[in-house]
């Protein structure tokens, strides 16, 4: 079975724009949040992210064409962009990397996930079509431009029944006009004898087919269709289609968009995918690049999970399911479990092969992951269970080889919820009292499928550095019915790494578990 390490890794999290500021800020018991302004005023705190592309324009400039880092800022969203400056940072880690994972072929493969998604493009495309939808049924529905409304305004027809038109938006409460103008609109724009004639006009433009050689022709009926358009829409003094308002950023910000832009920056031509599995996705990913290494499928696997900036979809989604803390001060965990702060960003691992990497000169990072372990919960959408995450700590552990009382230090998933009790009650049915556990999200708050790796990130760190580092919990905060359960926490004082192996356990919506059994380097 061979060996695997992490030569390459990099970062983009709330005030950490880059791994060697994670790692500084790593140092302090100061937490990373801040004020959340996308409702105005609030009493919510984020994990804002830290970051500016343009300061890998240099990178993408000096190995592609001047057009390159242009389209990517235009046309990729933010959590592709974090995705792609961590994978720059990464390939920093040690010389030769980027040029190996080229030469590997097929066998580099690129594992990047999400927890949302580009919701931030989502939202946007969203609010533009609602916008343009409103402003085109407007505009047919309007008397001069649809016969049938003039006939019903005038009382010339009797529709009844299913057919019957919406009542008019001035006849109905003024709380619900909005809703009830939209609802006439679109009645009438279906209706409307001017709209049947425009659209049969623009049919004749849309069945045009391309001519002559295929490339040029392309372009050139590209353009002939858009002047033709332009004229149909000035001469009957309508608004853009709402179908042409949709931003195709839409389409090229899939959920596996970070993986495909890396895999084509790094020019490696292996499998390239997104896992998805919520707060997991960074441990699900090491699995399976594990698991590919293992098998001989690939010598190196980029892996990692990226995520939006705290957008207030999620924040209301959050504070709707219960989860989210909303008074204004840091939520850390084991104390009032008044919840979790929303967060954004990337982490992007390179794991290989240990010794073929060692051969080119490579040297590992960190600790040295053994064995993932994971579940599922098969049983609630959002609150853990008892057996899906010991299913997950079980297998890490018998595949790691380690008994219960070699596990030195603990990262726990807490999310400052109730489930942090339970969590660590669970925890101390299988692991032994003196075991230091840890727990970061009152630092930088949870990133929905980057927060595992953030949290896998800072252990390997203060395992490499010999100095676990603090968090933002004072002895005193701690929770009395969790102490009761366990004391030995990593509070707001560093301590070196008690001896034995690492785990790490990551909960993910709808139950998805992973579990990371990790040791220093010898």
């Amino acid at each position: 079975m061979p060996r695997v390490g992490v030569f390459g890794w990099g970062v983009v999290a709330p005030r950490a724009a880059t791994i060697e500021e994670f790692e500084r800020r790593l140092g302090s018991t100061d937490h990373w949040l801040s004020p959340f302004s996308g409702f105005g005023l609030s009493n919510f705190l984020v994990g804002e992210p830290k970051f500016d592309f343009g300061a890998y324009q240099g990178w993408v400039d000096a190995r592609f064409p001047p057009g390159r880092f242009p389209q990517l800022v235009e046309k990729m969203d933010l959590p592709t962009q974090y995705a792609i400056g961590a994978f720059i940072q990464a390939l920093g880690q040690n010389p030769g990397l980027e040029a190996e994972l080229a030469a590997l072929g097929a066998q580099a493969h690129v594992y990047v996930g999400t927890g949302l998604g580009a919701l931030d493009t989502v939202r946007h495309a969203a609010l533009d079509l609602h916008r343009s939808q409103r402003r085109w049924f407007r505009f047919w529905a309007q008397p001069e431009r649809n016969e049938a409304l003039r006939r019903h305004l005038a009382g010339e027809d009797a529709a009844a029944g299913a057919d019957s038109p919406p009542p008019p938006p001035e006849s109905v409460p003024e709380e619900e006009r909005d809703d009830a103008a939209y609802a006439w609109w679109e009645y009438w724009a279906a209706r409307s004898d001017q709209l049947h004639q425009y659209l049969a006009e623009l049919r004749e433009i849309e069945g045009l087919g391309v001519q002559g050689e295929v490339e040029s022709g392309k372009l050139g009926l590209i353009k002939e269709k858009q002047r033709r358009r332009k004229r149909l829409d000035a001469a009957w003094g309508a608004p853009p289609a709402p179908w042409g308002e949709v931003s195709p950023n839409l389409v090229w910000n899939l959920h596996n968009t970070p993986a495909a832009q890396i895999s084509m920056l790094g020019r490696i031509t292996g499998l390239a995918f997104a896992p998805v599995a919520a707060c997991s996705t960074f441990g699900v990913a090491l699995r399976l690049a594990m698991d590919a290494i293992a098998r001989g499928d690939a010598k190196a696997v980029v892996l990692g999970a990226t995520d939006p900036p705290p957008l207030d979809l999620v924040v209301g989604a959050f504070y709707g399911a219960r989860v989210v803390a909303a008074d204004g001060a840091v939520s850390k965990p084991m104390t009032a479990l008044r919840g979790t702060h929303v967060a954004g960003g990337a982490v992007i691992w390179i794991v290989g092969d240990l010794e073929h990497f060692r051969a080119r000169g490579c040297r590992p990072l960190g600790m040295e992951p053994l064995a993932v372990g994971v579940s599922s919960d098969a049983d609630h959408i959002i609150t853990p269970s008892k057996e899906g995450p010991m299913t997950a700590i079980r297998q890490a552990l018998a595949a790691a080889g380690v008994g219960p009382g070699g596990i030195g230090s603990w990262d726990l998933h807490a999310t400052a919820t109730p489930g942090d009790y339970l969590e660590v009650e669970n925890l101390r049915e299988l692991l032994p009292d003196q075991v230091l556990v840890t727990a970061r999200k009152g630092t930088f708050g949870h990133g929905m499928g980057a927060g595992g790796g953030w949290e896998l990130t800072a252990q390997y760190l203060g395992y490499e550095k010999g100095r676990l580092f603090p968090t933002p919990l004072e002895e005193s905060e701690l929770n009395p019915e969790i102490a009761r359960v366990h004391r030995r926490f990593q509070f707001d004082t560093g301590c070196a790494p008690p001896p034995g192996v690492a785990g790490k356990l990551s909960m993910g919506i709808g139950g998805i578990n992973a579990c990371v059994i990790s040791r220093p380097w010898r």
